[in-house]
């Protein structure tokens, strides 16, 4: 899914003295931030890709073409945020964080390259403008908190963008499955039936539309929980602007 929810470490506390987390090494951090400088200039690259060929074309159909390389190979390239947490340079849940970057490289592998149809969907183009500004603002936050100089914009900004682009792209990522969905069934994609050596089969249009219902308990779950962090993270200076 869309904008992916991260969760905050907490300290843990004992009677004599609060315990600090230790955080990565300095190896580990030098890593990361050049993970995450790296990160960012990718959808930086496809942001402007975007722009660029908007201004080129005048009319926002078939974008995509414009930046599908750069989007397979940086989306792609999160599969490495799974690495992190799994060696535990990354405090953040192995299990979320894998579910959320692999339901995106999901989506741009096993959908919207797949099924070239969809391709020319404006539903793409949704999903892949929600993907970028969010991931923008991820990973530049990500790189400024690594280097301990958070600028209040960054924090503001990915705590307070989500709030749009989250459904937008989960709108975006729903649109372009159901319009999947003919030619898969069409084609039989992915699918594999019987009889064979093996006694399986499988139907990709039927798990489609799984994902699409697994949609319905998941994504109310991870936008409240970015609706709590939000207020833990933002609301006491909020509220101290309010009084000043």
């Amino acid at each position: 899914m869309s904008a992916a929810a991260q969760g905050t470490s907490k300290a843990a506390h004992s009677d004599v003295a609060p315990k600090k987390k230790k955080g990565p090494g300095a190896l580990a951090t030098a890593y990361l931030v050049i993970y995450n400088v790296v990160m960012t200039a990718g959808w930086l690259v496809i942001a402007v890709g975007l722009v660029r060929a908007y201004l080129a074309r005048g009319s926002y159909h078939g974008l995509y073409y414009s930046i599908e390389k750069p989007l397979k190979f940086f989306q792609t390239g999160a599969l490495l945020e799974i690495l992190h947490c799994a060696v535990g340079i990354v405090p953040s849940s192995v299990v979320l964080t894998g579910f959320q970057v692999m339901s995106r490289v999901f989506l741009t592998w096993a959908v919207t390259h797949s099924v070239r149809e969809v391709q020319n969907e404006d539903s793409v183009l949704l999903f892949v403008a929600a993907w970028t500004v969010t991931e923008i603002i991820r990973y530049s936050f990500y790189t400024f908190s690594l280097l301990n100089h958070l600028p209040y914009l960054i924090k503001w900004a990915r705590y307070t963008f989500f709030i749009v682009l989250y459904p937008m792209g989960v709108s975006g990522e729903l649109l372009t499955i159901y319009a999947a969905l003919p030619y898969v069934q069409k084609s039989g994609l992915y699918s594999v039936t019987l009889p064979n050596k093996y006694n399986f089969s499988f139907d990709y249009y039927t798990f489609l539309i799984l994902v699409m219902i697994s949609y319905i308990p998941l994504f109310p779950q991870l936008y409240f929980h970015m609706i709590r962090q939000r207020k833990k993270v933002l609301g006491h200076t909020e509220d101290y602007s309010k009084v000043e």
